[in-house]
């Protein structure tokens, strides 16, 4: 039962609105960031932000301050490496480290960014470098309670006297994309201090917009491996925390004062990134594997599947090849099962809700709505304070609709709402989060809910709301509601096509917070309850959308995922004829024109390439990859087909391969275009399908099996596998 606290009696009367002093969230400053930039180009100097200066009240005024070293400096990238980047597209791990500041939760969920070209773009946009147009100024764009917002930072970053950046780093020395982006997020928040404490469900919501679901894994649902399949091959971002490690045995990591590394390698109460998964065939029989990400950069997993586990001989030894890297970068594989008992939470962000609902269709709408709770009018508190001032709580009315489009015509409609509260101060850390919650309510009777609110007394039409006594009379859909001290609550319903009531409250009452409400359906209405005729009218109409933005996924992978899952529910493997078939079979949305013609021959190569357990056949989890890339790659064959001939030329092929990130020297591509090409080295696109998988694949291959960078080395059966069948 909920502790009876802060039941103070009050009068009657509550304070009206204009006597209460509420402390509004404070914007983040806007500036022009093209303006800025052509200035600086017009008068030839290098940008300073003096919004945020080169300064330590930039980093901050508490315990972050006695990780510093004695001679601070602040320093452009160009004065610490002769040859500085802003991004590296040809990278294909992941290369950022964490520094000083304890945000491994920022970082983890910065990593999952990576894997999303896409997405990551519009956090980072790409057109930005040290070389053209340089002036000493950088933007980032986040997802800001509600809005995309613009972040605007100088490139002076701090470092120690033997220039060393002193928090996110990369890998490699000369890329300072992830320094800069750490510096506008930290500015966002009001300093690197206000990075010290979080979550990786907050970051990734601030790189995306999206919505977050969180399985506590101790309770793992049985088809949590689907779940995370759907994950993995759709554009969602997982990033996942370790125990705290209290019970569990560990040593003390000197560098890091705060956090422990525990004997199986682990950290405990960490962030670490999901990279990937993986169904592999044991000689035992099929395992499945999750890869993960330590945001340190170092310090791995030391127990089955880690990279030194005896366990990789069970694989053939061309999956072996390609799955394991004997390297301290801080990524591992680990068996699924492992995942579920060392770790806490997973966190999965999607950009839509279609991760959690089994409902056909990919149409969601979206609507939101910022709201407050000021003392004395609408902080009513949560039910169990038993103050009476639970109904003062602002109220929203959700009127969910069938769904004229779905095939089943189900019965529930999948809705995912999210209550985020706004902190007051500029300084992210500088006031704890409240314990929000909501309660939703379904509204039986339409025609008694009239007679009730036209019995109310009032003198005032805008003050309608349910009386106290609704919420004593009624249970709410969400009976066992928990009340969390983060920053966003989410929950997940299936609802019948009905008028539903939210209420969201803080768990005590006359507290203070502005906050926003977001609901994510097929299709529904939400208003605030503003007067009498509002509600009727809401309750009346079904085509009144003014408060909704659509979401539509465009992603070109969604529209045939369920064509494949039924495929492959029939053939859990293919062989080359089938996949042919299938390929050949593809009519795209956003290439109208375009058809594939595969030869045999080709989905011969295909197949060999990504079977890697030499079974002859592709699962599905292979087609996925295939399917992955065969999106990318028809992306950048559209866009360097410039004369629309339906082949690439020499030159042409040079700059595809280059728009893929791949580094190849003028012979090698050379020699794959005579390998590949037609008599006149013109290259199509299933050509360049076969041309690009095998550099992909034999590059991730001597990546994993190199120590110096240089060269590997092979037994006969190994260099037999990977040169002979691919």
């Amino acid at each position: 039962s909920m502790p009876f606290l802060l039941c103070l009696k009050k009068k009657k009367s509550p304070v009206p609105l204009g006597r209460s002093i509420f402390q509004k969230h404070t914007p983040p400053i806007q500036q022009n960031y093209q303006a800025l930039l052509e200035s600086c180009l017009k008068n030839k100097y290098l940008f300073t932000d003096d919004t945020f200066p080169a300064h330590i009240s930039s980093i901050g005024t508490g315990a972050l301050l006695k990780k510093l070293p004695r001679n601070l400096q602040w320093k452009r990238p160009h004065a610490l490496h002769k040859s500085p980047v802003f991004y590296a597209a040809n990278r294909k791990q992941p290369d950022l480290c964490q520094g000083l500041v304890e945000n491994c939760w920022f970082l983890a969920a910065l990593e999952a960014l990576t894997f999303h070209q896409d997405i990551l773009a519009a956090v980072v946009p790409q057109n930005q470098s040290f070389e053209r147009k340089y002036a000493g100024i950088f933007h980032f764009r986040f997802w800001h309670f509600g809005e995309w917002i613009d972040v605007v930072v100088d490139d002076r970053l701090p470092v120690n006297e033997a220039g060393e950046l002193l928090f996110v780093s990369s890998v490699y020395k000369n890329v300072f994309w992830g320094a800069l982006l750490e510096k506008a997020y930290a500015k966002l928040y009001g300093s690197y201090e206000d990075l010290q404490i979080g979550q990786v469900s907050e970051a990734l919501v601030d790189f995306t917009g999206g919505v977050n679901t969180r399985i506590k894994l101790a309770e793992a649902p049985p088809d949590l491996w689907d779940m995370l399949t759907r994950a993995t091959y759709s554009r969602s971002l997982m990033g996942c925390q370790t125990h705290l490690g209290v019970s569990f045995p560990s040593v003390s990591l000197s560098c890091i004062q705060t956090t422990k590394v525990l004997k199986n390698g682990l950290v405990a109460g960490h962030a670490y990134t999901v990279t990937g998964i993986r169904k592999v065939t044991c000689q035992y029989g099929p395992e499945n594997l999750v890869r993960l990400r330590n945001p340190w950069g170092k310090i791995e997993w030391k127990g089955d599947w880690s990279d030194s586990s005896s366990k990789w001989e069970l694989l053939s030894p061309k999956e072996k090849i390609l799955l394991r890297k004997k390297k301290d970068d801080g990524e591992f594989w680990m068996s699924l099962r492992d995942f579920k008992i060392h770790f806490v939470d997973l966190v999965i962000c999607k950009l839509t809700p279609d991760l959690m609902s089994q409902e056909d269709g990919k149409k969601w709408m979206y609507s939101l709505k910022s709201g407050r709770w000021v003392k004395g009018s609408t902080a009513g508190g949560s039910l169990g304070f038993c103050n009476g001032n639970f109904w003062m709580n602002p109220q929203y009315w959700l009127n969910v609709l069938p769904v004229e489009d779905s095939k089943k015509s189900p019965s529930t409609c999948n809705v995912v709402i999210s209550l985020m509260q706004k902190h007051s101060t500029k300084h992210r850390n500088r006031a704890p989060h409240l314990f929000i919650g909501f309660l939703l309510y379904k509204v039986q009777r339409i025609a008694s809910l009239f007679l009730l609110l036209s019995n109310r007394r009032t003198s005032s039409p805008c003050r309608l709301k349910l009386p106290p006594g609704f919420f004593t009379r009624h249970q709410p859909v969400n009976k066992h509601q928990v009340f969390l001290d983060e920053r966003e609550v989410t929950h997940d319903f299936h609802l019948e096509p009905c008028v539903y009531v939210i209420v969201p409250s803080t768990l005590e009452p006359q507290q203070e917070s502005e906050f926003i409400l977001r609901v994510f359906s097929r299709k529904h209405i939400l208003r605030i309850f503003n007067n009498l005729v509002d509600n009727i009218f809401l309750l009346q109409v079904n085509d009144f959308f003014d408060t909704l933005k659509e979401i539509v996924d465009r992603y070109e992978g969604k529209i045939w995922e369920d064509f494949f899952t039924k495929h492959f529910e029939q053939n859990p493997e293919i062989n080359a004829v089938q996949l042919q078939r299938i390929l050949n079979n593809i009519s795209w949305r956003n290439f109208q024109s375009f058809r594939l013609n595969f030869s045999l021959d080709s989905c011969q190569g295909i197949l060999a390439l990504l079977d890697l357990n030499a079974t002859g056949t592709l699962s599905i989890q292979e087609f996925r990859v295939l399917w992955k890339r065969l999106l990318f790659y028809l992306e950048v064959f559209q866009k360097r087909d410039t004369n629309r001939s339906g082949k690439l030329d020499l030159v042409e092929l040079h700059a595809a391969v280059r728009e893929t990130g791949i580094s190849l020297s003028n012979e090698v591509c050379n020699l794959m275009a005579i390998r590949y090409g037609d008599p006149d080295l013109q290259i199509s696109f299933e050509s360049f399908v076969c041309f690009m998988l095998r550099v992909e694949i034999m590059g991730e291959a001597f990546r994993n099996l190199t120590q110096d960078g240089k060269g590997i080395y092979l037994r006969e059966s190994e260099w037999m596998m990977m040169t002979l069948y691919s």
